[in-house]
């Protein structure tokens, strides 16, 4: 079994890598029957050489590879025929600047096993980068209000060599009474968690939040519970919540009049009810002037967010009158921080993390003869949509 790590193709490119140096040499080492092949790049956080040190093969040609390892998009003119890829593909809600891409992997007899989809038997994502991209936009998040403020100063995150030297910028860091609400349960949130108390912001309940105003910088966590309630019942189940969301509406408004900031975490797709609507941010009681929207989905739970920004320029402004968008930090706006490849900003720590549970939670399933998990994240094989998937087959058609 051969498995080749593939250069980035999307623009710009991604620099994060589904397995380290390391990781290659620690596979190889404990399980011969595997040899891990890595296409040369420029790009990638971890040089060739690093790898070639590592006694991984590092060459331009991976026709020879079973499957293929990648992060992003795989442009459609570097796909290979017949092959096995991981990568995220970005298709499981439709998006429609992919579907030539999806429409390609079935025209090239593809099989293709997207990140995304990987779930243990109870739903729960196996894999991902979102507790890093939790560190990282919490961290902008917060210094986008300390630039809209002037109260406090944080330098970037992609100018730190590590997490390590990340935590670093928080030692002395003296914060406003701010208050700061944070949404969702998942690996975003427990990154956003983090960021909070690393930098010494208290955990409050939701009635005191409501209620008070504090002498130091808090935050609340709101999960599904506190977020969604049935249209009919006025109560909230997990399982009925992620069967039928559209049978849901959001209770997030009152937060956003004692709110200076926003964390956004939560998954969104179409019928998840969103946590306001856009003239809602009119109203004079909406005092949120910053929110750092982690999951970045434009025009999702955050409906002020007109689309991604770039890592070199992450915060833009929307105005509250006209709902246009503007440069940021001006009086009347609501600053957006909205980035669709925030662990970019701590590739090596990010990556390492992401290769860890791909060794331990995937790769023995994956070059095994069979695998419910693997199955299940299965969209496509042999020119044809898997029966999770088939869904997609107006998408794919181009309806």
């Amino acid at each position: 079994m051969r498995i080749g790590l593939i250069r980035e193709g999307k623009i710009p490119a991604d620099n994060r890598v589904s397995l380290t140096p390391a990781q290659c040499k620690w596979i190889q080492k404990n399980a011969p029957q595997i040899q891990i092949a890595v296409q040369s790049s420029t790009n990638r956080c971890f040089s060739d050489r690093e790898y070639l040190s590592a006694g991984t093969d590092v060459t331009e040609d991976m026709s020879d590879c079973d499957i293929l390892l990648g992060i992003k998009e795989v442009p459609v003119d570097q796909l290979i025929p017949g092959k096995t890829y991981l990568f995220f593909s970005h298709t499981k809600k439709k998006q429609l600047h992919n579907q030539p891409l999806l429409r390609a992997i079935l025209d090239k007899k593809i099989r293709l096993v997207d990140y995304e989809c990987l779930e243990h038997e109870d739903g729960q994502r196996i894999i991902g980068f979102g507790f890093f991209a939790g560190i990282v936009g919490a961290h902008n998040g917060m210094m986008a209000y300390g630039n809209r403020t002037g109260l406090f100063k944080l330098d970037r995150v992609y100018k730190q060599r590590s997490f390590r030297e990340l935590i670093h910028n928080y030692f002395g860091l003296r914060l406003p009474n701010v208050k700061i609400a944070v949404t969702g349960s998942g690996r975003v949130a427990h990154g956003i968690l983090e960021i909070m108390n690393l930098m010494g912001i208290h955990e409050v309940e939701p009635e005191d939040y409501l209620k008070r105003r504090f002498s130091y910088p808090v935050y609340l966590q709101l999960k599904g519970a506190e977020l969604y309630k049935h249209k009919l019942t006025g109560k909230y189940s997990r399982m009925d919540f992620h069967e039928k969301p559209e049978e849901y509406t959001c209770k997030f408004l009152p937060y956003a009049e004692q709110t200076d900031i926003l964390m956004n975490g939560v998954y969104w797709e179409k019928s998840v009810p969103r946590l306001f609507e856009k003239e809602d941010v009119k109203a004079e009681n909406f005092i949120i002037q910053t929110i750092a929207d982690i999951t970045d989905d434009a025009n999702g739970s955050v409906p002020i967010n007109v689309g991604d920004q770039t890592i070199e320029d992450p915060i833009y402004g929307i105005d509250k009158t006209t709902l246009e968008k503007t440069t940021p930090y001006l009086k009347n706006s609501i600053d957006i921080m909205a980035v669709g490849n925030l662990p970019n900003e701590l590739p090596r720590d990010a990556s390492r993390y992401f290769g860890e549970q791909l060794i331990k939670h995937v790769l023995e399933d994956l070059v095994g003869n069979s695998s419910a998990i693997i199955d299940r994240a299965t969209i496509a094989t042999e020119g044809r949509l898997t029966e999770p998937f088939t869904y997609l087959q107006d998408y794919v058609a181009g309806g």
